[in-house]
């Protein structure tokens, strides 16, 4: 496990990381991007657990989504099957799982404040955490990407699934954007991940 998680996590955070996937009915495989979703935990047919996870992710964001998903199978093992999957205790277990990591020899300083602001109250998805997604993403390979909230208002741009829309006013929080092709409106969170077309 440790040769497999060396390439993806920040080193100082192997040891403990290691401890907690002390379990023989536990795996984790990493696995090619998927569009969706960063990672997923489930319970396999044979009883066992499987972890999985891109890997494309950066260390930072792949240590939180590895913890993310270890937190789905420490509150099933605690709470059984028959929770919110992301409730009341699976939050209280990422919570308690993530707080050894939340430190300068892990994390650069710079997006600490950010993941224990984000902590206080874990989302299903870091995505949804608009200021600490941005900072992540400063650790990312290049990529011709932007985030939605970037995007001139008219401008037209692209979807990973080809689909394209033009951006549109905000609302509360996510903004009206018009798919093109069919004259849909759709709400998008102000961080998904675009391609912008001239």
């Amino acid at each position: 496990m440790q040769n497999l998680l060396q390439d993806y996590i920040p080193q100082e955070a192997i040891p403990h990381v290691l401890k907690l996937l002390e379990h023989d009915n536990l795996t984790v495989k990493v696995k090619n991007e998927r569009k969706t979703r960063h990672g997923d935990y489930k319970q396999l047919p044979n009883k066992k657990h499987q972890i999985t996870i891109n890997a494309n992710l950066n260390e930072y964001r792949f240590l939180i989504t590895l913890i993310h998903e270890i937190a789905h199978f420490e509150a099933f093992r605690t709470y059984g099957k028959f929770i919110k999957p992301h409730g009341l205790e699976w939050k209280h277990s990422f919570q308690h799982l993530m707080l050894p990591f939340l430190n300068p020899n892990v994390f650069p300083n710079s997006l600490l404040p950010l993941l224990a602001n984000h902590f206080k109250n874990p989302k299903a998805s870091s995505d949804t955490d608009v200021k600490l997604a941005l900072a992540l993403k400063q650790f990312d390979a290049p990529n011709n990407k932007t985030y939605i909230f970037q995007v001139p208002l008219g401008q037209d741009f692209k979807l990973y699934n080809g689909k394209i829309f033009k951006k549109g006013n905000k609302r509360v929080k996510r903004y009206e954007c018009i798919e093109l092709k069919t004259g849909k409106l759709y709400l998008f969170n102000p961080n998904a991940e675009v391609e912008l077309l001239s």
